[in-house]
């Protein structure tokens, strides 16, 4: 199996949405509940799992379940064989994505940017925003 195939691509969502459900119903009180899996990636040899999960709590919650899902690992691998009918089971390891973070942080500062703008704006009246509307036209 090529990486990038069709049945590669379908092996990792299957596989993501396997281990979202598992992850759900480890009892390890060192998991946090709102603990989500962003996304699968299984090697074409399917010896290999890299799972990205991200965790919408504070920095020791976050360390807390990566050290919970460490020490589950064996159990999750044994209930994703159980769940996914594959050749190989894959080795699975569990790797932090902080891009949902990044991402709302992000925002938040475009957010700050165009409020700055809008009180600028409003501060030096409505005839400099038209001025400048009728320069952009060319």
């Amino acid at each position: 199996m090529r990486k990038g195939s069709i049945k590669n691509t379908r092996v990792n969502a299957e596989v993501a949405r396997a281990l979202s459900e598992i992850i759900r119903n480890v009892k390890d009180p060192r998991v946090h509940p709102m603990t989500s899996v962003l996304s699968a990636d299984v090697t074409p040899d399917l010896k290999y799992c890299k799972v990205f999960v991200t965790v919408l709590a504070d920095a020791d919650a976050k360390k807390e379940t990566m050290e919970g899902l460490k020490k589950a690992t064996p159990f999750i691998r044994h209930e994703l064989a159980t769940t996914v009918n594959l050749r190989i089971t894959p080795e699975i390891l569990f790797v932090m994505d902080e891009s949902i973070e990044g991402s709302m942080k992000m925002h938040k500062l475009i957010e700050e940017v165009r409020t700055h703008d809008q009180e600028v704006i409003a501060a030096r009246g409505d005839k400099d925003e038209t001025e400048e509307n009728e320069d952009d036209d060319f």
